[in-house]
């Protein structure tokens, strides 16, 4: 009952999100609102909202080291090391700088991640889990090349990076406009993550409407910017006019911009705005997860708790000078006669 509950939340509320956007300008005309003032505010939430968890995180005390390593760890000097093993337990500094970069552009945790099932009787198998490794590198990816491609909106002249970028994404072109692919594979990715949360019983168990709202609004945003581009065919010149005042901060509202534009805006909006309160702030807490930054250097290094400070202490000896007669009476043995 509760993943119905939860589907229908998440989807009534990307649902009811899409009928504001389209009554507020189709039947309000409020398109200064949700054309400037939502932009702006949701570009300052994510901001300032993304900045504040990156402090907390970074005022969090590590007392210790806690990162989540393989492969044997370095000790004595004639125990040698492979080099898999300095990469996956490092205990220098760039050690760790590797290994970030790997977790980060390859998801390499993810990529040695496996699945417990259970066989006939009590019988347990791991299995391979690269088929969430490849929909997690596929989603990231994709994701990162549609913003990069967005840039021609808020930029000019247009960075040369970003003509490439749409080069080799339309390259299989077959009619105009230039299909994507990114866009189509982001869609794809987007319902595979959605379809696996929905039909993995373990999964389905622990997912919340928090888990699939992300999912539905990605949905939302690929949905109406498809829409944007290949049916309704917005004015391309009146929305980067839009968009450039907006980054020039001299917002202006040109005629011609469809209500599907403004849908795809106000969703980019909440999407932008409702980040840095939800789990998607991970791209940025991989970088401060003690888990992920830290050396593993337990073996090397002696490391002292900071907060240690003096305690009085009562040793063995004070005890046995203080009830060394009642102890020789109770038959206790004792140190000193």
């Amino acid at each position: 009952m509760h993943i119905i509950i939860s589907l229908t939340v998440s989807f009534l509320a990307v649902f009811g999100l899409v009928v504001i956007a389209f009554v507020g300008v189709w039947g309000a005309h409020l398109e200064w609102l949700f054309g400037v003032v939502i932009p702006y505010l949701a570009a300052i939430t994510f901001f300032v909202g993304i900045v504040y968890r990156v402090i907390q995180w970074g005022k969090s005390p590590v007392p210790f080291r806690i990162p989540s390593t393989c492969g044997q760890q370095k000790t004595l000097p004639w125990i040698k090391r492979s080099y898999v093993d300095k990469l996956d337990n490092p205990f220098t500094t760039g050690g760790v700088v590797c290994r970030m970069i790997l977790e980060v552009l390859c998801f390499r945790s993810l990529f040695r991640n496996t699945r417990l099932e259970f066989g006939d009787g009590k019988e347990i198998k791991y299995k391979s889990a690269k088929w969430l490794w490849l929909g997690a590198m596929a989603f990231h990816y994709t994701f990162l090349v549609v913003i990069l491609r967005h840039l021609r909106f808020f930029t000019e002249p247009m960075p040369f990076f970003v003509k490439i970028i749409e080069n080799v994404d339309g390259f299989f072109q077959f009619f105009l406009p230039t299909v994507y692919q990114s866009g189509l594979l982001l869609g794809a990715a987007v319902t595979f993550l959605l379809l696996r949360r929905i039909i993995d019983g373990k999964l389905r168990y622990i997912s919340l409407p928090a888990d699939y709202f992300p999912l539905f609004m990605i949905l939302g945003l690929v949905t109406t910017g498809v829409l944007t581009r290949y049916v309704f065919k917005a004015d391309v010149v009146s929305i980067k006019e839009l968009t450039m005042g907006l980054v020039a901060f001299h917002p202006v509202i040109p005629e011609g911009i469809s209500v599907i534009f403004y849908i795809h805006l106000f969703l980019v909006s909440v999407f932008f705005a409702y980040f840095p309160f939800s789990k998607l702030t991970h791209m940025a807490g991989v970088f401060l997860s003690p888990t992920r930054n830290v050396s593993n250097n337990t073996r090397v290094v002696r490391h002292i708790n900071p907060w240690n400070y003096p305690v009085k202490v009562h040793t063995y000896e004070a005890y046995e000078d203080e009830f060394r007669e009642k102890m020789k009476d109770a038959g206790l043995p004792v140190d000193k006669e």
